[in-house]
């Protein structure tokens, strides 16, 4: 693993599309994660680099920048989304801190955020983000996409476990005043989709006050369909066979997700999640 440092020239970015937030943020390019269908992968062509998960790039002017943006009287102290393309508090994070400064400074201006995460790290500064959600909006989405450790580790090798990231909301359910969600994105054919997996996840999300669940099928285009497909090839040959003709036009079959979300919808009327 190389951490490279590099300057940015600004920090909040202007994103389009369907989203819950107009603006986001994100400290690191490149994740250690390396989970398998990560939609990110794409991004590091743009630094002349195809090692998305080895090679994580920080930007060491991060706070100097943000300071700037947001004390603009131009900024209008919208919503950012912090981690939306890759997790702000993925292993490099321990030692670089530089989402403590960052929190620091969305308390100084009084900014309303949404954190994305697949870390239990972002507990190391749960009493930044306390203080933040007793001034501001805050929202903690985190993903859970299985309730089978073992097929976990192999979609998503080196994130926290679900159970720890469901231990992590609640904590932040328990200590701020932050609403919470989970993405049940990306469920996966045949790997994810079972009703019991649906019905582990929402059972415990229940119990410890999630808020919210916002479901989602694998969406797999560009370098993202051609790494996640090889993986999937050398682990097991029928599931690839069935998983790519299920993707044969692009985007995922559409009978077949017809049923995802009628089992989907099962699960929520009983949970009333």
């Amino acid at each position: 693993m190389e951490y490279i440092p590099i300057r940015c020239k600004t920090a909040i970015r202007k994103v389009r599309g369907r989203f819950p937030y107009d603006y986001d943020l994100n400290i690191y390019r490149g994740c250690e994660h390396g989970c398998l269908y990560c939609y990110a992968v794409y991004s590091h062509r743009y630094l002349n680099d195809e090692k998305f998960y080895e090679h994580i790039y920080y930007k060491e002017n991060i706070l100097e920048v943000l300071e700037k943006e947001l004390s603009s009287p131009h900024w209008k102290r919208e919503k950012i989304n912090l981690g939306s393309v890759c997790d702000s508090y993925q292993p490099c994070e321990r030692e670089l801190q530089l989402m403590r400064g960052v929190l620091k400074l969305m308390i100084k201006y009084r900014n309303p955020i949404l954190i994305s995460t697949k870390s239990k790290l972002i507990l190391r500064d749960l009493d930044l983000i306390a203080e933040l959600s007793a001034l501001t909006d805050v929202h903690i989405v985190s993903t859970v996409t299985c309730a089978d450790i073992f097929v976990q580790k192999i979609m998503e090798p080196y994130a926290s476990i679900s159970l720890e990231r469901m231990k992590m909301l609640q904590m932040m359910k328990q200590h701020t005043q932050a609403h919470i969600t989970i993405l049940l994105m990306p469920i996966i054919p045949y790997i994810n989709d079972s009703y019991e997996n649906f019905e582990a996840i929402y059972e415990l999300a229940s119990q410890i006050g999630v808020e919210e669940i916002v479901p989602g099928v694998l969406y797999l285009r560009g370098p993202t369909k051609t790494y996640f497909l090889n993986k999937i090839k050398a682990y097991d040959k029928n599931l690839y066979q069935k998983i790519e003709y299920l993707y044969r036009k692009g985007s995922c079959d559409k009978a077949y997700k017809n049923q995802i979300y009628d089992c989907l919808s099962r699960v929520r009327q009983k949970y009333l999640l």
